[in-house]
């Protein structure tokens, strides 16, 4: 919608071009205009937990496929195991639990 309104396009012809109203370019464009709110730093959202290189060498391959950064896998596997209530599962440590809470 901006790339056609910098084209010198009319609203009338960018809603028709576009296919909606003529009041929805407008307040589009004013919207545009408006200051953005920084985005917050991510050490406000998160913890930093720190993998030993050989890990995040080993998840490279696999996160190559799906296109992401070693990294990114590594949260995406923790985030997959705590939602899915998988840590027993992925652990099979329940023998040695014996004692704790």
């Amino acid at each position: 919608m901006l790339a056609l309104r910098r084209q010198g396009v009319s609203t009338a012809e960018i809603a028709a071009r576009i296919g909606i109203k003529t009041t929805t370019v407008s307040a589009l464009e004013h919207s545009a205009g408006r200051a953005k709110r920084a985005p917050r730093p991510l050490e406000e959202l998160c913890r930093t937990v720190l993998f030993p290189i050989d890990v995040l060498n080993a998840l490279g391959p696999h996160a190559a496929k799906r296109n992401m950064h070693p990294n990114r896998l590594a949260r995406l596997i923790v985030e997959t195991v705590s939602d899915e209530k998988m840590i027993d599962a992925v652990l099979d440590d329940a023998d040695d639990l014996k004692g704790w809470a």
